[in-house]
């Protein structure tokens, strides 16, 4: 090869890891030629290539002495072209979130042995529960997404639209729908039977999309030769090991969905012997798969080696359910089609399987009751004094997030194909005996959701309004302090506004909160009303707020597909989607097996085996540099490293949210525990600016409004924007980008490798 490439192992190396975004390789390096040297097209490592030849200066690479490599995984987020059809199970990775944020209380203080141990066993139980409805949940979850397109199908076209006289059979209708009216004009279950296909082929794209990426990401491998730290959830190996636990939930998921279908096939002839049981037949892997999500066995992780208790023998039950629903589907399938008695009242139904869904939606609800109650209990006991976002329960306000955006996505669909097909309309109208022509009838339930759609609207503006006013409170208290060292009144002002901008990222948690409990408020009102029927959802007021909700809705599925299409030829519309994906999935598929893939149970393996190779001398030394989710993915790694590793590598991490956001809403993790450990087993220092809206100090602040900080440590402030010179015009604000271009990039570097590559000092005491 020409040019000059620095491929060796020896010496001192420079690791980069970018955040967000999928950074390419040649912006994590400042350098216009990277040349892989390990990896694969998904994830690799990455030198600098010098094609005129090997260079001379200060911070070039040279052979055996000093590399600076860069680990670009970003291809596992926003490589793929089909990353924005990820958007549609974002519900799906809220409800993983919530998992996670859980609290743990067996970090109490001692209170005597027996009293604490009882309390312990008792929170240790209690959280067990809380897991296991949690799974139940996100299994109903999956359903709600995957009933809205039965009902799109079964319903609205199989069992309405294409009926003797409907939309679909008229001159104006598609041909590709007009044929199944014209087939079967007098036989329902036919039409049902052919369009039950659709949902069942979106469950099986569903299951061979996480089939692919559990092969390709949670089967790597962790090393067994790691340290044990069974009292650090973060250190444990097994978090990330998850290639059985997915496995046999996502047999699970599949098995109900596939049982879903089936039911919505055979319910409507329900009236019939042969009709109620072919429902009863699919009822049985719907059940038992809720029974299999709830045992803690099928979500349990194990560590690597590790033999798994009672592992084979649930593996086999979840794929014995999941081929239970596809047998029990296939029957019904076949009995549809060649034809199914209506039974009594058939005829009068305009729906399919009416008042099916309040089974789930009671579950629902209780679940989400038990949910919370059960984590508020558990915040109650965990006595560590962590700083928790919103009270210790922000894992309950996610998971009411990931039930809002499941059914905004199935109301949304559910609006846009009734309006697709025909005339939306609710089933009151057929009440006054107007003709039913064109219209498409959905339950009273679905346009009183939609009616939630603007009053939502309102609440986000209210949040909007209320960190609007705490922005230009907080821009004023800096304003004075800010003027003598950016050299005039408006540069002061300019940067008070910027850093109070930044720090609004501090109020998620309530602004989340404030959200939530306006369209909880809404949710029982109008749960209320249409159980009491107190109001028509068609007319006035309610009628206006379900139409504006229904057409909201409707936009969002359109420009859902259109930002779907434009991903396909939009590498940077590509890595500003993956944005979202870097953040959600950096935590394990735990409880929800068909959202989208965690790249972490990749990256820690191929990273730990990296730095095995980088330390193999006794002589070499590695400065982990982590930027942004970088930083958090650093973080994670020096807890999986032998003590010989970690004792050649220093830790230098920038722009990190680990204090920020990862100890807040993730505390049994990344609290101070986690956080000690990390400082304990490598030299870190920490870079932050107070005009990045994502990264801060993780111990304690050092800049010019906080009092002074000890001597060694680990957060070390930086100016942003750079502090102008005498009559200089004020320089650009980096936010959140570029630490690795300052100055005090370098500095942090060469304080964790000295020019003779030993390490500078001694891990820091706590405290530091």
């Amino acid at each position: 090869m020409d040019g000059f490439l620095d491929a060796t192992v020896e010496g001192v190396t420079e690791l980069r890891v970018h955040g967000v975004s999928g950074t390419p390789p040649a912006d994590i390096l400042n350098h216009p030629h990277p040349w892989q040297v390990a990896g694969d097209g998904t994830t690799g490592f990455y030198r600098r290539w010098w094609p005129a030849g090997q260079p001379a200066g200060e911070h070039v690479d040279v052979p055996g002495v000093r590399h600076r490599e860069a680990y670009a995984w970003g291809g596992l987020t926003s490589g793929g072209r089909t990353i924005a059809l990820w958007l549609l199970l974002s519900p799906f990775s809220l409800a993983n979130l919530a998992y996670f944020m859980l609290p743990r209380p067996e970090g109490a203080r001692p209170e005597g042995a027996r009293a604490e141990g009882a309390r312990l066993e008792g929170a240790r139980r209690l959280r067990h529960a809380v897991e296991a409805a949690l799974r139940l949940f996100a299994l109903l979850l999956t359903g709600t997404l995957v009933g809205a397109v039965t009902r799109c199908t079964v319903d609205l076209v199989g069992w309405q639209c294409t009926a003797p006289g409907r939309a679909c059979t008229l001159d104006p209708a598609p041909a590709w729908l007009r044929w199944m009216g014209a087939l079967w004009p007098s036989a329902d279950s036919p039409r049902l039977a052919v369009a039950s296909l659709v949902p069942l082929v979106v469950v099986l794209l569903l299951w061979a999309a996480a089939r692919r990426t559990w092969e390709r990401d949670e089967q790597t491998a962790m090393p067994r030769d790691g340290v044990a730290r069974p009292d650090l959830l973060l250190a444990r190996p097994r978090l990330w090991q998850g290639g059985a636990p997915v496995g046999r939930l996502r047999a699970a998921h599949v098995g109900f969905s596939v049982a879903s279908i089936g039911v919505a096939v055979s319910m409507p002839f329900a009236g019939s012997a042969a009709g109620l049981a072919l429902s009863l037949v699919n009822g049985v892997p719907a059940v038992a798969a809720m029974v299999l999500v709830l045992l803690p066995g099928t979500a349990r992780r194990a560590d690597p080696g590790a033999p798994e208790r009672s592992g084979r023998l649930l593996d086999r039950a979840c794929v014995l359910v999941r081929l239970l629903a596809l047998l029990a589907y296939a029957g019904t399938f076949a009995a549809a089609l060649a034809g199914i008695p209506p039974g009594q009242g058939a005829s009068a139904r305009h729906t399919a399987a009416p008042g099916a869904g309040s089974v789930p939606f009671a579950l629902t609800v209780v679940l989400a009751v038990l949910i919370l109650a059960g984590t508020w209990r558990l915040a109650c006991l965990d006595r560590t004094g962590e700083p928790r976002a919103m009270g210790g329960v922000a894992g309950w306000f996610v998971l009411m997030a990931a039930t809002g955006a499941a059914n905004a996505l199935a109301l949304g669909v559910t609006f846009w194909t009734a309006s697709f097909l025909g005339v939306p309309d609710s089933p009151e109208s057929l009440a006054h005996g107007e003709a039913v022509g064109r219209r498409l009838f959905l339950d009273d339930s679905v346009w009183w959701t939609a009616a939630l759609i603007p009053v939502l609207a309102v609440g986000l503006g209210c949040a909007a309004a209320v960190l609007l006013r705490i922005r230009r409170t907080y821009a004023a208290t800096l304003r004075d302090g800010l003027e003598g060292p950016y050299g005039g009144q408006a540069n002061g002002c300019a940067v008070a506004d910027t850093w109070a901008l930044a720090s609004l990222t501090d109020r998620a948690g309530p602004a989340l909160g404030l959200v939530t409990w306006i369209g909880l408020a809404g949710f029982a009102a109008v749960t209320v009303i249409n159980l009491s029927r107190l109001l028509p959802p068609k007319g006035g007021v309610a009628g206006l707020l379900a139409t504006v909700g229904a057409w909201a809705l409707t936009t969002v599925v359109v420009g859902l597909v259109l930002l779907g299409r434009r991903t396909f030829a939009d590498s940077r519309l590509r890595r500003t989607i993956g944005i979202l994906w870097d953040i959600c999935t950096f935590w394990p598929r735990a409880i929800h097996p068909l959202a989208p893939p965690c790249y972490t149970e990749r990256v820690i393996p191929e990273l730990v085996g990296r730095l095995d190779t980088l330390t193999h001398g006794e002589r070499d030394r590695v400065v982990l540099s982590g930027h942004s989710q970088g930083s958090v993915l650093a973080a994670a790694l020096v807890l999986q490293l032998r003590p010989e590793v970690a004792g050649r590598v220093g830790l230098l991490t920038h722009g990190s949210p680990l204090r920020r956001l990862y100890a807040a809403f993730f505390p049994a993790y990344f609290g101070r525990a986690g956080l000690a450990a990390v400082r304990a087993t490598v030299t870190w220092i920490n870079l932050y600016r107070l005009s990045d809206p994502i990264g801060g100090p993780v111990f304690g602040r050092t800049d010019p409004f906080a009092p002074p900080a000890p001597a060694g440590s680990v957060d070390r402030f930086c100016w942003d924007p750079a502090r102008p010179g005498p009559h200089e015009p004020l320089p650009r604000t980096r936010w959140h980008s570029d630490y690795w271009l300052e100055s005090s990039y370098d500095d942090a570097l060469a304080a964790l490798l000295p020019p003779d590559g030993h390490r500078a000092s001694q891990p820091l005491p706590d405290g530091g």
